[in-house]
């Protein structure tokens, strides 16, 4: 029987372990949350962190753009 409660193992997590917060936009490097949303993962809710799901890939892409991530040279 399902139960109504989702551990916290349950927890879909965009984190790839580095974890490096970039001073100028307050985002993750690695998974492009802001500290807020980081510390506050759990409480957001499965709506909330759907909500931070989504708009991740823009944050990823514009932190690319910056050439704070993804700079092979």
């Amino acid at each position: 029987m399902p139960t109504a409660h989702a551990s916290q193992d349950d927890l879909i997590s965009p984190c790839i372990k580095l974890c490096a917060v970039d001073g100028q936009t307050g985002l993750c490097l690695g998974c492009g949350r802001t500290l807020k949303e980081i510390g506050g993962w759990i409480q957001l809710g499965s709506d909330g962190r759907a909500e931070v799901m989504l708009a991740l890939p823009e944050r990823l892409e514009r932190l690319r753009e910056m050439r704070k991530i993804g700079v092979t040279e």
